[in-house]
C-alpha cells in the first residue's frame, strides 16, 4: 500500500512503541500510587511531560495529558469559557476549523455564548485585521488553528497572538496538524493555551495534550480524582503518555529535515498532476501549507469515486467531503474559501510522511490520470 492519508493518523514508529512497551508490562504502576511501582511509572509519566514541554518552549507544569486532540480543544473552548463566564460570553474562531473546535462552539451557543465565526479568503487564511474587529469587551477567548488539516493553510498565529495579547484576551490553538511540522514555541506564538495529538505524529492513538500558560483561569471537564493538577481527572494512560513523548521529541529533532522531504515530494506530487491531468484546481495553491498536504479538486467526478478506485491500486488517500446521512456534502472549508460546491464535490486530499518515496508519488501520480480518465469518461456531469 501507499499510505498518503498521514494527515488522518501515522503508524507509530518503532522507537516509540520500544517506549511504550515497558509500561503495558514490567511498569504496570499507577503513577499516583506512592509505592515503588506507582513511582516508577510517575517517572514515565513526568519525563513524557517534560519532552513535550520542550518542544513547545514550556514548563512542564503548563503541559496536561488528554484522551486526544479534540478532548483538548473541548477543555480549551468550554474550560475558559465556563470559568470566565462572568467576564463576557463572547467567542471568536474561524470558519475552517476542525469539527473539534466547530462543534464544540454551537454547543457552546445552546449554553448561551455568543461565538463570532470569521471568513477566511480563497487560499483559506484568516485576516488577522479582521480578529480584532471582532474583539468586544465581553471577548473571552479567541481559537483559530495553526496549520489545516484539509487543505493545509498556515495561519498567521503569532500575528494573531500579539492581537490577543493587546487586548488581553485568552488565546488557543489547535496545533494538532501542525506539531512537529511547523515551529511551535508557545511564546512565540503568543498562544496561551494549545491543542496536540499523538496518532498525528507517528505516536499512539488516544493520547493528546493541552498546553495551559501558567495563569489561565480554565474549569475542569472531567471531575473525580486529583489528576493531572486537577484538570483532568482519571488514571492516566501512562503507556499513551509515554509514546507521545518519544515521538514529540524525535519529531522536533527531525523536524527540519523532514519539512525538507515532504515539501520536495508534495511539490513533486502537485506538478505531477498539473502536467497530467487536465481540469483540476490545486486548493490553497498561494498559501503557506503544511509540507506534505496536497488538496486538489478534479471536475466532473466525486471525490468518493476517486479514492475507491485509488484505494482498488493499494492507494490511500482522503476526501474533501464528509458523508452524512447518506447525503455527500461539500468540505465546509472549501466552502469557506469560496470553492464552488460541484467542485468542491471532486476533493481529494494527499498528506504525504516520512516513508513515502517519490516512487511512489511518481506512481500515484500515472494512476490517478487514469483513474481520472474513466471515471470522467463516465460522467453526466462533463459535457
Amino acid at each position: 500500500m501507499i499510505y498518503l492519508d498521514h494527515n488522518a493518523t501515522t503508524p507509530v514508529r518503532p522507537e516509540v512503541l520500544e517506549a511504550m512497551l515497558p509500561y503495558f508490562g514490567g511498569k504496570y504502576g499507577n503513577p499516583s500510587s506512592m509505592h515503588g511501582a506507582g513511582r516508577e511509572a510517575r517517572e514515565g509519566l513526568e519525563r513524557a511531560r517534560e519532552q513535550v514541554a520542550g518542544v513547545l518552549g514550556a514548563r512542564s507544569e503548563e503541559v496536561y495529558f488528554t484522551g486526544g486532540g479534540t478532548e483538548a480543544d473541548n477543555l480549551a473552548l468550554k474550560g475558559v469559557a465556563y470559568a470566565n463566564r462572568e467576564k463576557g460570553n463572547h467567542l471568536i474562531t474561524s470558519r475552517v476549523e476542525h469539527h473539534a473546535v466547530l462543534y464544540t462552539c454551537e454547543y457552546l451557543e445552546k449554553q448561551g455564548f455568543h461565538i463570532t465565526y470569521l471568513p477566511v479568503d480563497s487560499e483559506g487564511r484568516v485576516n488577522p485585521g479582521d480578529v480584532e474587529k471582532a474583539i468586544t469587551k465581553e471577548t473571552l477567548l479567541i481559537s483559530i488553528m495553526q496549520a489545516n488539516n484539509e487543505v493545509g493553510t498556515v495561519q498567521p498565529i503569532a500575528e494573531i497572538g500579539k492581537i490577543a495579547r493587546k487586548h488581553g484576551v485568552c488565546f488557543h490553538t489547535d496545533a494538532v496538524q501542525a506539531f512537529t511540522k511547523l515551529p511551535t514555541k508557545v511564546n512565540d506564538l503568543g498562544v496561551d493555551l494549545l491543542s496536540l495529538s499523538g496518532h498525528k505524529i507517528f505516536g499512539p492513538k488516544g493520547v493528546g495534550c493541552l498546553y495551559i500558560r501558567k495563569g489561565t483561569k480554565i474549569d475542569s471537564l472531567i471531575h473525580g480524582g486529583h489528576h493531572e493538577r486537577n484538570r483532568r481527572a482519571g488514571t492516566e494512560n501512562v503507556p499513551g503518555i509515554a509514546g507521545l513523548g518519544k515521538a514529540a521529541e524525535l519529531g522536533a529533532v527531525e523536524m527540519a529535515e523532514e519539512v525538507k522531504k515532504l515539501t520536495t515530494l508534495r511539490d513533486r506530487l502537485q506538478e505531477g498532476v498539473l502536467a497530467k491531468i487536465p481540469e483540476v484546481r490545486i486548493n490553497a495553491r498561494n498559501a503557506e501549507r503544511l509540507p506534505g498536504t496536497l488538496s486538489a479538486c478534479f471536475q466532473y467526478v466525486e471525490g468518493e469515486s476517486i479514492l475507491l478506485s485509488l484505494d482498488m491500486k493499494g492507494i490511500a488517500a482522503s476526501s474533501g467531503s464528509a458523508c452524512s446521512t447518506g447525503a455527500v456534502e461539500p468540505s465546509h472549508v472549501l466552502q469557506a474559501m469560496g470553492v464552488p460546491a460541484e467542485e468542491a464535490r471532486g476533493a481529494v486530499r494527499f498528506s504525504l510522511g516520512r516513508g513515502n518515496t517519490a516512487e511512489e508519488v511518481d506512481r500515484v501520480v500515472v494512476e490517478l490520470g487514469a483513474i481520472l480518465s474513466r471515471l470522467r469518461a463516465m460522467s453526466p456531469l462533463r459535457k
